[in-house]
């Protein structure tokens, strides 16, 4: 595998550049695809089925085709004129808002281009001025909105309050409304389940993920899995909004793969499916992807392989009968859920055309599946895993032959670099009630940034996180799937072979780019991505050499589309941010459309995210803590003072947690004498102080004789860490 550093962006700074040009090296792009990669050069893929969908003047669907391919052939802007790009039009679609994310990718049709916000709003507006055409109000309880459906006559869309509506495309009128997802409870001889629903217990949950159309049906998903949802995914009638179908992810007595969930653990058993399906119009299968069990990291109330969860299941489409399914993890303990908009594709593989699809994957490596049936493409292996009882673990794991573009467990040259003390695993290892960092993490790897398969290269392209977890079992108020503080996050891009599952090149870059970060590809050679920072980046699609770089004004974590309007080409993106993995992510409302000699100005910079996870509690001065720090005990904001009882599984348990101090202080680190356990306080990566272990009762002094921002944490119980800011 070929890897190489870049920092994307990093040659955009300072003042906004109208265009935001980057010129790469010349002598890179003048190089030979097969120099640069060690790897053969990029070759055509087949003719894509027709059925797929027709992608060009219009971008009709998050994804663009059925096949979620996100690529357009679009040709107009190419690598040579891609650094003339600029804004053809921007607006702000919430009167400038920064207080909510935004994840939905924008979808248009015959010049038109439809959005929604986190604030419930469906906006259409005009793809050539940026005019809003209508504006439809479907709420106020506010969730993430990832993308519209549309056909001939109406916009489809889910709502925080889980309706489903048709909406008119002319006018944004309601046509029709469902409500979905209802609280009703069952009694008696239900089993306390609704009769109606078929919901058992645990959290409701709520719809989620971009809607789909196809043949008279929408394909609505939901999420809930971390509350203990049970998960379903639905087909409405378009025409009517009348229940089509209900596939339970969770199986109930009596269905398909009900036998391998434990008791009744299948009532509560989570594998909800909150991104959008693919579907394949030739076999009229909708293929759909489902996520973790509940509880998230205890495995040991729900024994066996927990179907549906972390599966991947072909259902027809019209009917939602199970026509096959594919599970890449067994009775899953790391949140490993492998969500993601399955991408159809033909490739030929040793000369014989096969029909894929592409699954996967937070662990860095890709299933590639003969999607009529099923069966692995390149083959995949059972292997055993590490064990514990305790957490009913399966034996054995499958493992797809072919590379990962992600290191499989922590390394300390980039930012899996662990947080000292922590036991330390990689993909399947087990833990229990001690906090284990586990690499990849349940926010690392490809986690939902839609990717793009590209027929001009036949390459699979994907923005992937370096992002370690905290794992333990969660009882007692034990950490879930923490990032650890102090921690630094990363992240790169990637470039896959479907054709043997190999790893073309693996890019590491500044930012985790898994959460909401699409690439869009195009038949001029360039592909498109932007990053938490706001930047949006156009890439040479055979190196991923940045061409040209643009500001939006917020993080960028909606997939950026093409579309063409009296013959000139736009690309258009929704920046508005996310709050995943960087919880300051810069947020906004901003809709851009570009086209060459685009003249709107780039949005000023905002502050980009700490690459760090830091501690966002109230900082305390010294002198309010009494140059003290008390280990071992959570700060109580009410008096001003450490608790007064010990706690050894909170990430907090150090008194205060953010300390402000004055350059030459000296500060005391105390275990209290009536704390029952050894504690100490030890700053890593700086390495500025270490208490070493102290008894209760004990204490250690060090002053502080550098500025700067010390992270520590404690060796006997890592989780809890904190920081001190000296001035």
């Amino acid at each position: 595998m070929h890897r190489r550093t870049f920092l994307a962006g990093s040659t955009a700074t300072g003042a906004a550049l109208v265009a935001g040009v980057v010129t790469p090296d010349p002598a890179l792009a003048a190089a030979a695809p097969e120099a640069l990669t060690g790897k053969p050069a990029p070759a055509r893929a087949p003719r894509q089925p027709r059925s797929f969908g027709r992608v060009g003047r219009d971008f009709p669907k998050v994804g663009g085709d059925y096949g979620n391919q996100n690529h357009t052939p679009l040709a107009r802007i190419d690598r040579r004129n891609v650094h003339r790009l600029g804004g053809a039009w921007h607006v702000n679609l919430e009167g400038g808002s920064t207080a909510s994310p935004q994840q939905s990718t924008v979808v248009a049709e015959h010049g038109v281009l439809y959005v929604q916000t986190t604030q419930q709003h469906v906006v259409a507006v005009d793809g050539r001025t940026g005019e809003e055409k209508w504006r439809a109000s479907v709420g106020t309880e506010t969730t993430n909105m990832r993308g519209v459906a549309l056909d001939e006559h109406h916009v489809f869309t889910i709502s925080g309050e889980n309706n489903v509506y048709a909406l008119d495309k002319q006018t944004g009128a309601v046509v029709w409304k469902t409500l979905l997802l209802t609280e009703d409870a069952g009694t008696g001889d239900t089993g306390g389940c609704d009769p109606t629903n078929g919901q058992c217990g645990g959290s409701v949950g709520s719809l989620a993920g971009a809607v789909v159309y196809w043949d008279g049906l929408i394909y609505v998903g939901m999420q809930g899995s971390t509350a203990g949802a049970r998960g379903r995914a639905y087909a409405l009638h378009a025409d009517t909004g009348e229940l089509a179908w209900t596939f339970w992810s969770a199986p109930g007595p009596g269905e398909y793969g009900h036998d391998t969930w434990e008791g009744d653990s299948w009532k509560t058993g989570g594998a909800v499916p909150w991104i959008h399906p693919a579907l394949d119009p030739d076999t009229g299968t909708v293929l759909w992807t489902f996520g973790n069990p509940y509880p998230r990291t205890n495995g040991s109330t729900r024994g066996g392989d927990n179907l549906f969860a972390n599966c991947l299941v072909a259902l027809d489409a019209k009917t939602g009968r199970r026509k096959w399914h594919f599970q890449s993890v067994h009775h899953d303990i790391w949140d490993y859920d492998n969500v993601m908009a399955p991408v159809l594709a033909d490739v030929r593989v040793k000369g014989r055309l096969r029909k894929v699809v592409v699954y996967g994957s937070k662990v860095g490596k890709y299933f590639v599946l003969d999607r009529t049936n099923g069966k692995p493409i390149q083959g995949v292996t059972e292997r055993a895993v590490p064990q514990d009882p305790r957490q009913k673990t399966a034996p054995t794991q499958p493992e797809p032959a072919g590379e990962s573009f992600l290191p499989q467990k922590p390394r300390f040259d980039n930012a899996t670099r662990p947080v000292p003390f922590y036991p330390v695993g990689g993909v399947f290892d087990t833990f229990w009630d001690r906090a284990t960092i586990i690499f990849p993490g349940a926010g690392g790897g490809a986690d939902w940034g839609h990717v793009s398969f590209n027929p001009e290269t036949g390459w699979i392209y994907v923005g992937y996180g370096l992002i370690n977890s905290a794992y333990s079992n969660t009882v007692g108020g034990r950490v879930n799937t923490a990032r650890p503080l102090g921690e630094y996050f990363g992240g790169g891009i990637a470039a896959v072979d479907p054709r043997d599952n190999t790893v073309v090149w693996s890019i590491e870059k500044e930012w985790s780019l898994a959460h909401g970060n699409g690439i869009l590809t195009t038949g001029g050679g360039v592909m498109f991505q932007g990053g938490p920072d706001g930047l949006l980046h156009a890439m040479d699609d055979r190196t991923a050499d940045v061409l040209w770089s643009f500001q939006c004004g917020a993080g960028v974590h909606t997939s950026p589309i093409a579309y063409e309007v009296d013959g000139e080409q736009y690309l258009a993106v929704f920046a508005g941010g996310n709050s995943l993995p960087y919880p300051d992510i810069p947020r906004g409302d901003h809709l851009w459309a570009f086209k060459l000699g685009g003249r709107v100005s780039e949005a000023a910079t905002p502050t980009p995210p700490s690459k760090r996870n830091q501690v966002r509690t109230a900082p305390v001065t010294a002198a309010a803590a009494g140059n003290t720090v008390t280990l071992g005990r959570v700060w109580d904001t009410a008096t001003g003072k450490p608790g007064t009882t010990e706690n050894l599984v909170a990430q907090n348990a150090m008194s205060p947690q953010h300390l402000t101090v004055p350059k030459g202080t000296t500060i005391t680190f105390v275990n209290p004498a009536d704390n029952a356990t050894a504690h100490g306080a030890v700053a890593f990566f700086e390495y500025e102080f270490d208490t070493g272990t102290l008894m209760p009762g004990q204490s250690f002094q060090h002053t502080f004789d550098r500025a700067g921002e010390f992270f520590y944490n404690d060796p006997i119980y890592p989780q809890s860490t904190a920081k001190i800011i000296v001035t």
